[in-house]
Parts: C-alpha cells; structure tokens; sequence
C-alpha cells in the first residue's frame, strides 16, 4: 500500500466520524458557513464540522502548516477532495479570506501579519469584505479616490465604496486606498481596517432579487494603524491585480458546483412538464439543450481545473483569469435561463400561493445571475483584459 492509499483510508475513517449527518445534505442559503466574529449558525452542526475541519487545516488543505493551514501536497488535497465528493460532504467554510484575501496575505503579507490573520482565516474566526469598487471608479478601479493620509502613528481614512458584498456582516475590509494622489495606479495602498472602528457605515442596497447582498460603505475620518499597511506604501495595485486573480476564478466556478447538483432536478421537471420517451426526455430539443449545457458545464470544470493546477506551480492565473470569469458569468446566467424554459410559469414566482420554495428560489437565483457580468470586473473589462494580454490585439 502506498503513502497515498493509506493517506485515503485515514481520511476516509476520519470523515466519517467527524462529518455529521447534515452536513452530507444539500446546504440552503441561511446555513451558509460564512464564520466570523458575530456568526449565527440555524444548524448547529455547521459549527462543528467547520471547527472539526479547521482542526486539521482542511478548510485551506493545501496552505501551509505553520500558518495553520492543511500542508497538504496537491496529490493528498485531490484524495481529500474525492472523498468529501464521496460522502457529499457541505464546504466546511465559505469565505472570502479562503477565496481572495488569504493567497495574497501568504504572498505579499509580513511574518506577523500572517501569523494573525491565517489562523484566524482558516479557523472561520474572521468574516471578510472587499473595499475596491467606488461610484466613480468601478470598471477603471484604479482611478479610486478613497484617501488615506499619514498621521505619524495612524492613517486617517476618507471616503466610499460601493458593491461591497456583505460587508454589513462582515468583521473587517481589505481595501485599496489612495496614499499618492499625483499618480494613478502608483499611488495605491493595500490596508487592512476593522469594520468596527468609528467612523465605518455599511447601507445595505437591496437588489431586484429582494436580496441586498451588496452594502455602500461610507469611511469618515477613520483610524487605521500602521501594521495594518500591507506590502509596502504605494505598491498596492500590485496586490491588487493578484487578489482580482483569485477573485475571478473564485466567480468563475459559481455555475460548476450548485450548478452540476441542479442539473439532475432540472432534468426531473422537464420529464415532468415534457413528458417522457422511454428513460429520456420526450421533447428532442428540451432534451438537447440540457445536454449540451451539461457538456459544456463538464468541459469547463475540468479546464478551470487543469488551469487551476497549473498556476498552484507557478506565479497564478494572470490574465487566463479573465477568461475564466468570463466565461463561468456566461455558463451560470445559461443555466438559470434554461431552468426558466424548463419550469415555465412556475419559475416566475414572487410570493403567494401556487409556489413552493424551491420554485421562489430559482426565481431570486434567475435575477441574482444578471450580476454575475457585472461583479468582479464586467464582462466588457474581461473581454479588454483577454484582448489585449492573451490575444494580443492593438488598441483601437
């Protein structure tokens, strides 16, 4: 038996005796393992699997040991993901320092500053939001204008952001500010702030799916130490290109997931609404459609994997980035169209009688797809980003 065979059985013993019962069921949006300082768990068994993962650094199996993550090689990380797949095992921890803000701490951070803030990432301690996007610079991020001025033992913040996802729950913001304001993309800073600190408002904007996910966060005059600077004063664009790496590809798989564990009920009600032929759909081009989505959907999955690995063994995605969350925006919003022609009527649903929740759902879901081409980076910036670094065309 190899390193590796055994490195299986262990894990599996230890999954099935560390991952409750729930958590091998399809998770609803309020059982979310979102973590954080003032997390509320409707299912107390989402605390204990993610405690029971964080204990063995699987909520980040690859990042390093010291830091508290997994130190797992890829080839133990796929074993590890295999049999979480196995025994449909719920995601231990969602979170955008797993996602985002962690792989550039572990590249751009100091030593003290990831010996605070990985553990607290990976144990879900710290719920995190991004400050970039402002109402005068969305698709040109880098002209932001939020200033940061130099106090002696503090910064001073002023300014807003906007389409700052959850940050009306969240514990603490990474966030780009201007420290240089006679130049652009050089005079930007990445900084670290505690939402808590006076001076920080997050205003929920509600959504045309009812939700409000995203808040308009408003800095008047707040403080920020020192050690909170990461990198170096200025050089801040440079952390942020890689965050929007990771950021990107994180957006890409939204339709790989959720999306592959829908397609078995989507064919389920359109054997319902269409009726059937033998074992299959009975209307050829219903049928077809589904099809080609599920191909579509397996062959992008397995290249954003192959991708995914291929930039572990090196410096990140770079611009393959853009093409990714490009292309993941397009699969999603596609599949949430095609659920519509699946469920007719009953996908249409607001509220009342005639509808049950799943159907509600996939109503909200449908309407909070029309973002996806917009957050992270619009499609329209995509395509100029894979025109210009991976095409290689001029400029008009």
């Amino acid at each position: 038996m190899t390193a590796l065979d055994t490195f299986r059985e262990e894990t599996r013993s230890w999954l099935a005796t560390n991952c409750p019962e729930s958590m091998r069921t399809p998770m609803p949006e309020r059982e979310m393992p979102w973590g954080g300082r003032n997390a509320s768990y409707p299912n107390p068994d989402t605390k204990i699997w993610m405690d029971n993962m964080a204990s063995r650094g699987w909520t980040a199996p690859e990042w390093p040991a010291e830091y508290g993550g997994g130190g797992l090689s890829k080839e133990e990380n796929k074993v590890l993901q295999q049999e979480l797949a196995a025994i449909k095992a719920r995601p231990a921890l969602s979170s955008f320092g797993l996602w985002m803000l962690g792989p550039a701490l572990l590249e751009f951070a100091s030593e003290e500053q990831k010996l605070k803030y990985i553990p607290e990432i990976i144990k879900g301690e710290i719920r995190w939001c991004q400050g970039y996007s402002e109402p005068g610079a969305g698709s040109d991020l880098a002209g932001l204008q939020t200033k940061c001025e130099d106090k002696g033992d503090h910064y001073l913040v002023n300014g807003q952001k906007v389409w700052t996802s959850y940050a009306d729950k969240c514990d603490m913001i990474f966030c780009l500010v201007r420290t240089d304001s006679t130049v652009k993309h050089d005079g930007i800073s990445f900084l670290l702030i505690d939402m808590d600190n006076d001076g920080v408002e997050a205003r929920p904007i509600k959504l045309i799916s009812g939700a409000s996910p995203f808040c308009e966060t408003f800095l008047t005059d707040v403080k920020v130490p020192k050690e909170n600077l990461v990198g170096e004063i200025n050089k801040g664009w440079t952390i942020a290109k890689r965050l929007l790496e990771h950021e990107r590809t994180m957006i890409s798989g939204m339709g790989m997931g959720a999306g592959a564990a829908s397609m078995g009920g989507m064919e389920a009600v359109a054997k319902e609404n269409f009726g059937t032929d033998g074992e299959k759909i009975a209307n050829n081009g219903v049928r077809q459609a589904i099809a080609d989505h599920k191909m579509d959907q397996q062959a992008f999955g397995l290249t954003l994997k192959r991708a995914s690995a291929e930039a572990k063994a090196g410096q990140g995605m770079g611009a393959a980035s853009a093409m990714f969350k490009f292309y993941g925006t397009e699969v999603n919003k596609r599949r949430f169209e095609l659920l519509l022609d699946v469920m007719g009527t009953q996908a249409l649903g607001w509220e009342g009688e005639g509808f049950d929740s799943k159907e509600l759902s996939v109503t909200r879901s449908w309407l909070r797809s029309k973002g996806n081409s917009i957050e992270g980076g619009t499609s329209e910036v995509q395509l100029n980003v894979i025109a210009k670094r991976v095409l290689g065309l001029p400029d008009a």
